[in-house]
């Protein structure tokens, strides 16, 4: 039968080298400590020390074994942190959101881990409906989502706002909304959605509807979508997150608009789940890094 006690006798037995000392610093006795160790080689069915009289050395079993306890142990005390709920850097999180939102969400995610070794993160790259039907099932405790959603199951917030970039090739010389529809749209899952908000708001007396722009493809990778811009295929428009992210973005440029738009994102979790504070120190903290960021480009809209 598995027996942790066992495996923590071995290892202080390994690094005390020494019976005597590993029966006092544990307060047993010295057969005691012998009789954990004969239990563990029967249970492994493997002998994990080579006896000299009073000295010992590891065998190859027990030099795994020793490793095994080694983290064993280190994951049992991750696993018994990350129940408490208060713990900001401890504990594990279970997050989806689109790749408009992760390309720069989840590097953030992964530079908060390297500073805390007992956070675990699993983060997915998915579509709206994806992204609830996970949540609803238990899959990810936070989804990230750019539409409103209404569930009796699921609590839906807002939380962060993206300004939306019109993106043109960067050997475009164009700025009306003509020249727009000469080279063409390129659309992506939440394109033309995007693309109608903006291009209303900017060009209010000549805009009716994106069925006016040729559609010049679709990519449902939106990280993808700023290579067929640069390729000088059409035009597109995609939230700040994607753009400074892009591998393309100096082969693509930005049109400025006097009026902004933004992707607004929410945040959905099961009704009534009570929320890890580790997740509210991940979101409000690349929030907060973002804001500086847009402040310091002069774009800067209010928390929600």
């Amino acid at each position: 039968m598995f027996n942790a006690q066992y495996f923590r006798t071995f290892i202080t037995l390994v690094e005390t080298g020494s019976f005597t000392r590993t029966a006092r610093h544990l307060d047993m006795t010295q057969p005691g400590v012998s009789q954990h160790v004969r239990k563990l080689e029967q249970y492994l069915d493997k002998p994990l020390l080579e006896r000299q009289g009073r000295r010992f050395t590891l065998t190859e079993a027990g030099r795994r074994a020793y490793d095994y306890g080694l983290r064993l142990f280190s994951e049992h005390e991750q696993f018994r942190h990350s129940l408490d709920d208060d713990a900001l850097d401890t504990g594990e999180c279970r997050i989806a959101s689109p790749g408009s939102v992760g390309l720069m969400f989840y590097p953030y995610i992964l530079g908060q881990q390297q500073m805390s070794p007992g956070l675990t993160v699993n983060y997915s790259f998915a579509f709206s409906h994806e992204i609830v039907s996970d949540v609803l099932a238990g899959r990810h405790d936070l989804g990230i989502v750019t539409e409103t959603i209404r569930h009796p199951e699921l609590e839906c917030r807002l939380w962060h706002q993206e300004p939306l970039c019109l993106v043109v090739p960067a050997d475009f010389a164009g700025t009306s909304l003509t020249e727009l529809m000469g080279i063409g749209f390129l659309n992506y899952s939440d394109g033309i959605n995007h693309a109608g908000a903006l291009l209303r708001s900017n060009f209010p007396d000549e805009f009716r509807s994106m069925s006016q722009f040729r559609r010049q493809g679709f990519t449902n990778e939106v990280g993808m979508v700023l290579d067929a811009v640069a390729r000088g295929l059409g035009f597109t428009v995609v939230s700040r997150l994607v753009l400074e992210t892009s591998p393309w973005q100096r082969q693509v440029k930005e049109l400025d608009l006097p009026v902004t738009e933004y992707e607004t994102l929410h945040l959905v979790s099961r009704s009534g789940a009570k929320i890890p504070r580790r997740y509210a120190r991940l979101l409000e903290g690349f929030r907060e890094q973002r804001m500086r960021e847009r402040f310091g480009h002069g774009d800067i809209v209010s928390p929600l």
